[in-house]
């Protein structure tokens, strides 16, 4: 940060400013931050350059800093471009810092600073200037990068220990709006029937002390089919929610106003949100739509393009189990638990993959939904799997016969059969899906059976 402060200072000294057609945020991890730019005085230089101070933690890279200039936006929408983000957080899904930024690069502080003055990820730094200072000379970014030396002087004489003592003694302390909240003294949580924001669960509904094995799946429909690497974002978005979606009408119809929708991790204590945006990414891809993206899918007995939520509640109401079909990677990123919980909220009984994320895996399992990945040298395209077709996973009718790894038969209505790999990777998967079969709305259920 220090560093990102120099070059932000050496900067506006030379003359060079962001371009205007980019968007920029300062959200520091800490407080402390805060303290030691002031204290430097290089706070100043980086607010000069438009990266103002917007809050702390996950605000940028949950898409919680702001909107587009609705120029910018109309232009990328308009002419169909692929805008870019570059940030200093760990979290570089695409459309997850915004909704209209598909290519987003994970880069240092100071590089994010120089990135932003460049106004184009398009550049080799090496050769081309970053931009025309005072004079109409060119600026490269050996111009303005800071010495190593430099950076430690600053850091030794602004960066103090008394900073993080009394920024976190404070976190203790809260603050007047904190303190002001009215604490409940019960044992037990009250649920408020009301609430957007928290509501109670229904995974431990129906649960019995007495749960029967596991079921085949039969004549199941493909909710989605994917190709390769659909990531957790995919599965379960975390960032802004989309005015048009069926999370956004599920709040408007609780008289929550759209600038109050707030993010799908800020909501993650509400299914009902949760389980209406799975799937709710604008940039997956699922092939019963033949490429268009976004998060719709075909209801396949009637031919309707609708919401993936919509789709899964028709299907559920119908009495007909799904599944979902993908390629390689499928899973991988942050393993978040509300993929599988979100998962299993629509209904979803099985995920056959050609390969998958090892957490994410395993927290299928733990929701009831069984993994299976294509054997080896096989996948959709080579079985001729078009997601059209129904599905029927032949399982086996006793908990004792299932093993981890083994073989299981799945046939369709179009009379094709292949086999997979059963996922349960170790007996302790196994024995935790025979009592999650009985309770596809359950959560945690190894805290309820010591498993």
């Amino acid at each position: 940060m220090i560093a990102s402060g120099l070059v932000a200072k050496k900067a506006y000294e030379l003359g060079l400013e962001v371009k205007p057609w980019i968007k920029t945020s300062l959200a520091p991890g800490s407080g402390v931050v805060t303290k030691y730019l002031l204290r430097s005085g290089l706070l100043k230089y980086l607010s000069d350059l438009g990266f103002n101070l917007v809050g702390y933690g996950c605000t940028t890279c949950i898409g919680n800093s702001g909107d587009l200039d609705q120029i910018v936006a109309d232009a990328i929408t308009e002419n169909d471009i692929i805008a870019a983000a570059v940030l200093s957080g760990n979290r570089n899904f695409e459309g997850r810092i915004h909704p209209l930024t598909q290519a987003n690069y994970l880069a240092s502080p100071p590089l994010v600073v120089v990135y932003a003055l460049a106004g184009t990820v398009d550049i080799n730094f090496e050769e081309e200037p970053i931009g025309t200072g005072k004079g109409n000379r060119p600026i490269f970014l050996r111009d303005i990068w800071p010495s190593s030396k430099k950076v430690s002087e600053i850091v030794h004489s602004n960066v103090l220990v008394d900073m993080f003592k009394s920024t976190y003694e404070a976190i203790t302390k809260g603050n007047p709006m904190w303190n002001q909240l009215v604490v409940p003294t019960a044992d037990v949580y009250s649920w408020d029937p009301n609430s957007t924001y928290i509501r109670e669960p229904p995974f431990f509904k129906g649960m019995s002390m007495d749960p029967p094995g596991p079921h085949s799946i039969k004549d199941a429909y493909c909710l989605l089919c994917f190709g390769d690497c659909v990531t957790t974002d995919h599965i379960s978005p975390a960032g802004s929610i989309h005015k048009d979606s069926p999370a956004a009408k599920y709040l408007v119809d609780h008289s929550v106003k759209p600038g109050d929708f707030n993010s799908y991790g800020s909501r993650r204590g509400n299914y009902e949100v949760m389980m209406r945006g799975t799937f709710g990414n604008i940039r997956i891809v699922n092939k019963l739509l033949d490429g268009e993206p976004g998060p719709k899918t075909i209801h396949v007995p009637t031919r309707e393009k609708l919401y993936v939520y919509d789709a899964a509640m028709r299907y559920k109401n119908d009495g007909q189990d799904t599944i979902v079909l993908a390629g390689s990677e499928y899973g991988t990123g942050s393993s978040r638990d509300w993929d599988a919980k979100r998962t299993m909220l629509l209904g979803v009984k099985a995920v056959i993959a050609k390969s998958s994320e090892r957490i994410h895996r395993s927290n299928l399992v733990g929701m009831g939904v069984i993994p299976l990945c294509f054997k080896s040298g096989e996948d959709m395209d080579s079985i001729g799997l078009t997601g059209q077709e129904q599905y029927t996973i032949h399982l086996p009718s006793s908990v004792h016969e299932m093993q981890p790894g083994q073989d299981i038969v799945v046939t369709t209505s179009t009379r094709k059969s292949f086999t997979c790999t059963l996922r349960f990777d170790t007996e302790v998967n196994g024995t935790f899906t025979y009592y999650s079969f009985r309770f596809p709305e359950s959560c945690n259920i190894r805290h309820r059976y010591d498993l």
